[in-house]
């Protein structure tokens, strides 16, 4: 077994969310995708289909709201109404959520924790978002991914379908394997080093 590299999938529209289950599909790899719940009310059938493909679906807020703005009780609020149209279509309760924008303080990943949920960052961003070219895409993320990387892709940016499998196929070679981020998370205890890596508390 290589290292891991965790994988965040962002959808925003869903035209090509079959596409990249498939692509997934294709190389037997489960990534976690992160939704806002106002997704989940507009796509239902694709966070089934996410589901049903044996990805994780986790929290993204209800509406992309900035926490660190937010009362605690807004957070948990905001939380639950999108924890609540998970559950409901997958039948599974989101313990992970990627906060938006991610723009977090000590306050928000308090709030998250008051429910039982921990706070999920990313150190490769494959700047996907910015309709850069797949050739692009795929410099940045092999360049920069390490062990134990957590990468951020989006759904519904214009090359990732058309980036991902040479970027699959490029690290699988290096000895890395993927796995959803439940899966290689450490829970409590832990402590975080200069570089924002979680590290055993004993």
């Amino acid at each position: 077994m290589g290292p891991n590299v965790r994988n965040i999938i962002s959808p925003w529209g869903n035209e090509d969310t079959q596409q990249l289950i498939d692509i997934l599909g294709r190389y037997q790899i489960k990534a976690t995708f992160f939704v806002v719940g106002e997704w989940v009310e507009k796509y239902p059938e694709s966070v089934k289909a996410l589901h049903d493909a044996g990805h994780e679906v986790m929290n993204h807020s209800n509406t992309h709201a900035h926490y660190p703005q937010l009362s605690t009780d807004q957070v948990v609020a905001d939380l639950n109404a999108c924890n609540d149209k998970i559950e409901a279509v997958t039948g599974v309760r989101p313990t992970l959520v990627r906060l938006p924008y991610g723009d977090y303080d000590d306050h928000s990943i308090n709030a998250v924790r008051s429910i039982g949920m921990e706070p999920i960052q990313w150190d490769v961003d494959s700047l996907d978002w910015k309709d850069i070219s797949a050739d692009e895409i795929t410099k940045r993320v092999t360049s920069k991914v390490c062990p134990g990387s957590i990468v951020l892709f989006h759904n519904a940016a214009k090359h990732t379908p058309e980036a991902l499998p040479t970027i699959l196929e490029c690290l699988l070679q290096d000895g890395y394997t993927f796995v959803p981020i439940s899966q290689i998370i450490l829970p409590q205890p832990y402590t975080i080093d200069h570089t924002g890596r979680q590290c055993p508390a004993n």
